[in-house]
This record gives C-alpha cells, sequence and structure tokens, in this order.
C-alpha cells in the first residue's frame, strides 16, 4: 500500500511540473520531508573555470601562451568587478587569469597576502541562478551581493562566501 501510495505521489508531482515554482516547491517539499525527494528547482552544471590571481599579468599570458602553448584570450577589463581577466582555454574548461583593476580591487587585497598569486576562486554553471540564489538564502549561504552582477561572459553571476563553502570562494555563473 505505501509503494502503489508513494508511485501515485510521484505520479502526481510530474504531472504537476508545468505550474508555477511555488506550486512544485510547496508539493515536493511536503512530499519530500518524508520520502526524501531532492526538490531543488535548479540544476549545477560543469566547471565553468578555475580563477587565478596573478601579479603580473602580461608575464602569466605569455607563460601560458608561449610556454605551454595555450589559446589566450586579450585582457578584458572588468571594471564593476575591479579586475582585468584574460582566459586561457583548456578543451574542457577555462583559466581565468585575474589582475587588480584599480587600488579597491578585492584581487589587489589578495595578491598583498599572496605575494606570487595563487588560486583565487572556481566556477561552476548553473541553470537557473535567480532561483539558487533563493535556495542558497533559504540554506543560509551567504552571498557577496545582493542580486546577480554580469560577469566576464556577460552572463549573470554571483559569489558564495567562502567561509560557507568549506574554505573556497565559489562563483556561480548562469549557464
Amino acid at each position: 500500500m505505501a509503494a502503489s501510495m508513494g508511485k501515485f505521489l510521484a505520479g502526481r508531482l510530474v504531472a504537476r511540473f508545468q505550474t508555477a515554482a511555488p506550486t512544485i516547491r510547496t508539493l515536493l517539499a511536503s512530499y519530500s520531508s518524508s520520502q526524501k525527494v531532492p526538490y531543488s528547482l535548479w540544476k549545477l552544471g560543469r566547471l565553468n573555470h578555475v580563477a587565478i590571481a596573478v601579479p603580473d599579468l602580461e608575464k602569466a599570458q605569455s607563460f601560458y601562451r608561449d610556454v605551454l602553448g595555450a589559446q589566450v584570450s586579450e585582457t578584458l577589463p572588468l571594471p564593476e568587478h575591479g579586475v582585468y581577466t584574460v582566459f586561457v582555454e583548456l578543451g574542457n574548461t577555462k583559466l581565468e587569469l585575474l589582475h587588480p583593476l584599480g587600488e579597491r580591487s578585492p584581487i589587489e587585497s589578495f595578491l598583498q597576502k599572496h605575494k606570487l598569486g595563487g588560486m583565487h576562486h572556481i566556477c561552476i554553471e548553473v541553470d537557473n541562478i535567480t532561483a539558487a540564489v533563493a535556495e542558497l538564502k533559504e540554506k543560509k549561504i551567504r552571498i557577496l551581493s545582493e542580486e546577480p552582477k554580469i560577469g566576464a561572459h556577460g552572463k549573470p553571476v554571483i559569489f558564495l562566501h567562502p567561509k560557507d563553502c568549506n574554505g573556497v570562494l565559489v562563483e556561480l555563473e548562469q549557464a
């Protein structure tokens, strides 16, 4: 009886999947409390890039392009984020080289602590950044800005506090 009831409820949930998001969340939350069904309205995607803060951007570009033979993008200033960025193509992902743009850059303060540079953050794609932000806030994960900002790829991004992510600064980017 319990198994057939579970199948019946699951069938109803699938049939109603096209309804509005709040209705889906309510149904799945009530059902999942006893059945352990995940009810997330967003999905984590692929690793988009690993960001590396560098004290000398030209030297870093030269290393990846001239020494390792990688395809390296032009330098792109991102004033809203306080950085210059360069992407190194790796086939299955990218490296993002970050260099300070102005004295108030978060990369400037990072490089003051790490003189040689180093890994700054990882970026993971999500299929619905708005739903991800809402759910992460519900789960008490701190987000470093009130709203997503447009990132280097022209898509909305947010950063999650490293203290809530096992010491890693995590960027989420709309896929």
